[in-house]
Parts: C-alpha cells; structure tokens; sequence
C-alpha cells in the first residue's frame, strides 16, 4: 500500500512540473480562445518575463515558471507598421 501511495505521488509531481512547463505560444492560444468564447472581443494577452512590472491581470505563467500572460481587456492588440512608400521606378 505504501508502495502505490509513494508512486502516486511521484506521478503527481511530475504530472504538475510538466504542466508548468508549458509552451507560452500554446497556453496563450488556449487562454485567448477561453476568452474569446466568453464572448470578449476586444482584448490583448502578453507574454513577459515573470519579473516585468504589468498593468494586467495574470491570467497564465508558462516557460517552466519563467514566463507570465498579462491579460488586458478593451485594448485593440497594435497594428502593423504600413509598409514604406516604393521609390516608384
């Protein structure tokens, strides 16, 4: 009995360090589509190193503990810079 409960437990700790040891891009995805269909439209998430100053919520850490996800709502994500003019010839 002893013998299941240790390995129970060894699993769970390893289950877990996997877990937090999850791609940014990933979670990122899978949080945006949570958000998405809690019918947000207009928001963005950032990924940041675990110690950076943010106005955000945290709404995810990823990177093994490294990383966060800031989570900011009625903000447009940031364009893209147009393209510059050609010279034309």
């Amino acid at each position: 009995m002893k013998r299941i409960t240790g390995t129970l437990a060894m699993l769970l700790v390893a289950g877990g360090a996997f877990a937090q040891a999850k791609d940014c891009d990933e979670l990122k995805a899978e949080i945006e589509q949570k958000i998405r269909n809690n019918g947000v439209a207009v928001f963005t998430l950032e990924v940041v190193d675990k110690d950076a100053p943010g106005d955000g919520k945290v709404v995810g850490t990823c990177g093994g503990g490294t990383r966060k996800i800031i989570y900011r709502r009625g903000e447009a994500p940031a364009p893209a810079p147009a393209p510059a003019p050609g010279n034309g010839g």
